[in-house]
């Protein structure tokens, strides 16, 4: 986040890790294209993938292959297939064969997908076959491990067949196939659809799952979080042997227990094969009556924002006693240092050259304290694109804990809000275990935060607000990676936001100006849309191998310490994303509905909620973030 109209985009820096890695970046996906407007021949599909599309050699299928989907006639209704917002219907005329079809009507906001997940080998080819009539039609596979492929007619009066091939990746064992129309055209209709090759492992029981852990209590609840297991569709958390409630994320939260009572705690993982054996007992004892929830009180579901307090970046100066009720967490940017490596922090309020309308600073103190009296809380934010930390030295990071004190007790501020951006956080060479880092500027950085915690206790608010690169790439790259040549950036945050997460109050991070990120499903997902959000949300909710290694495993962040970091305005940022877009995102991961192509781990309606960029660009955007966020049913 930055003084500038816009921030700094990183999709260039996002290339060049993936070049360094010896990476090339995923191919869009066959419905990357803009919501609300009809394809055409030519335009829709570039000419040479149209041809690609056509003439691509069908991959070899013996006799013996078996036809994988289930009901691919529709003779059965509905049966193993899932239509978005109840688009789709089994219709006995017009049919292809058989007494059934699948009719599907698309509105202007939903493109009627109707999908099925399919069982398969790795390694291994594919035909995907199917009869379509009416408006535009696809048919496709995702999840492929490899590029995923589809086809598609714009029309057709009468029955046409569609017919791709495709081969999977060495570790696929699953792919999803899907139809789907287009935004506001015609119904289409789809019957005897076909997916021929390989079949997959039939389904077996899944392991016991590992990781469990049990949070900080209050005096009537433990929260608990666990690694997800392969081939689970949902989860039992048993208390002392007794079944005490099921997920299908990995994190849950048992309720209802007593003060200053210890418990036992297992988990089991389950599909259609039956449930795991329960994992190792994990033993946590609930705090005494009347101790308050462990850290800062929030409000259940809460509204972060950035305040332009020492500059006015082009969206005009908001003064303090001016910012909306709406605002639950206000962070101040920004505080920066006097120098790169000093670590000592400055903070001051917009000069009246650039900013006429600025309050005095008893103004602004006074603000910030009847703020406090409302509920909301008030932090300083260190850092931003122009405010590069590096804390080398142990010097370096006491003048922090130092300067940061002396700005919090100045302002009676709340707490602090690390926005470390650029090259404030790399990694050394050789640095490769986020849960051991030995990197100074990490090491460092960590003590002082935690030196900070402890000095005002727990209503201390710590927050945190990196970028896509520092975080969710950490799936794919970590540091410059075992060999060297990667961007030692990459996932540089994870040590951090793992040494502190029991200190931690709200992680949000900003899901834009970024590029492409692959997702759990291994697929990229790019910034803007609900799908993104969805994905990069799923990551920190859900836990991933960082760097594909399943040894190196970063686990799940409990819901309430997660929101979503999102711009203002098209003026605050790359990447805005449409109110309906983001009442998308939030439906999906609080009550998984509206989920689109993406299916996240879990529902988890304790989702803090939203931050965003900034509360100067909202006010001069006509308040429309802070607007919907006030508007939207959480419940």
């Amino acid at each position: 986040m930055d003084r500038t109209r816009r921030t700094r985009p990183l999709a260039a820096v996002l290339a060049a890790v993936l070049a360094a890695g010896g990476l090339a970046a995923a191919t869009q996906t066959a419905e990357a294209r803009p919501h609300h407007t009809a394809p055409s021949a030519g335009r829709d599909v570039p000419a040479r993938t149209a041809a690609l599309l056509q003439n691509a050699p069908a991959a070899p299928v013996t006799a013996a292959d078996p036809e994988l989907l289930r009901n691919g006639g529709f003779e059965s209704g509905l049966d193993g297939w899932t239509c978005t917002a109840g688009s789709g219907a089994a219709v006995t005329s017009p049919v292809h064969g058989g007494t059934g079809a699948l009719k599907a009507t698309p509105t202007g906001g939903d493109n009627a997908r109707c999908s099925q997940t399919v069982a398969v080998r790795p390694d291994s080819a594919y035909t995907l076959s199917g009869w379509v009539r009416g408006g535009y039609a696809y048919l496709g596979a995702t999840g492929t491990g490899t590029t995923d492929t589809y086809t598609w007619t714009p029309s057709a009066a009468d029955w046409q067949k569609l017919t791709t091939t495709f081969r999977t990746g060495p570790a696929t064992t699953s792919v999803t196939v899907y139809t789907h129309g287009w935004y506001g055209t015609a119904a289409y209709h789809a019957d005897d659809l076909s997916l021929t090759g390989p079949g997959g492992d039939p389904v077996t029981v899944p392991a016991a799952p590992a990781g469990l852990t049990a949070g900080t209590p209050t005096s009537s609840s433990v929260p608990l979080t666990w690694r997800p297991v392969s081939g689970a569709t949902g989860y039992t958390v048993y208390r002392d042997g007794v079944k005490a409630l099921t997920a299908t994320g990995t994190s849950a939260t048992v309720t209802g227990l007593a003060a200053d009572t210890s418990y036992g705690f297992q988990v089991t993982a389950a599909n259609s094969a039956g449930e795991s054996p329960r994992s190792p007992v994990v033993t946590a004892r609930t705090a005494k009556a009347g101790t308050p929830g462990p850290g800062p009180q929030l409000p259940a579901h809460a509204l972060v924002g950035y305040l332009h307090a020492s500059f006015a970046n082009g969206s005009g100066y908001t003064r303090m006693a001016d910012v909306p009720d709406s605002w639950d967490v206000i962070n101040l940017a920004f505080g920066e240092p006097t120098s790169v490596t000093s670590g000592d922090i400055r903070f001051a309020l917009c000069p009246r050259s650039e900013c006429p309308n600025v309050e005095t600073p008893e103004e602004f103190k006074a603000a910030i304290k009847a703020k406090q009296a409302a509920g909301k809380k008030v932090l300083i934010s260190i850092g931003g694109q122009n405010g590069q930390v590096q804390l080398a030295t142990t010097a370096a990071r006491d003048a922090f804990v130092s300067s940061v004190s002396k700005i919090i007790d100045e302002y009676g501020l709340d707490g602090l809000d690390i926005d470390f951006e650029g090259h404030s956080l790399s990694l050394n060479t050789g640095d490769t275990d986020f849960r051991n880092p030995t990197t100074p500027v990490i090491v460092h950085l960590i003590s002082a935060l935690k030196t900070l915690k402890a000095k005002y206790g727990d209503g201390f608010v710590l927050t945190m607000a990196p970028e896509t690169f520092f975080v969710q790439l950490g799936y794919q790259f970590y540091g410059s990676g075992p060999w060297g040549g990667q961007d030692p950036r990459a996932g540089a945050y994870l040590p951090v936001i793992h040494a502190l997460r029991d200190d931690l109050t709200l992680l949000h991070v900003q899901d834009y100006n970024s590029g492409p990120i692959m997702g759990l499903d291994n697929q990229y997902h790019h910034m803007g849309s609900a799908d993104f959000h969805i994905a990069m949300t799923d990551m920190l909710l859900t836990g991933f191998p960082v760097a594909g290694d399943t040894g190196r495993f970063f686990p799940a962040l409990r819901p309430e310490q997660v929101a979503i970091g999102l711009p203002a305005s098209p003026n605050a940022g790359n990447g805005h994303t449409p109110p309906a877009e983001v009442a998308k995102a939030l439906n999906c991961l609080t009550k998984n509905t509206d989920c689109g192509t993406y299916r996240p781990h879990g529902a988890w309606p304790a989702l803090r909620g939203l931050m965003t960029w900034s509360i100067n660009w909202d006010r001069f955007n006509g308040w429309e973030f802070s607007r919907n966020f006030d508007a939207y049913p959480w419940r």
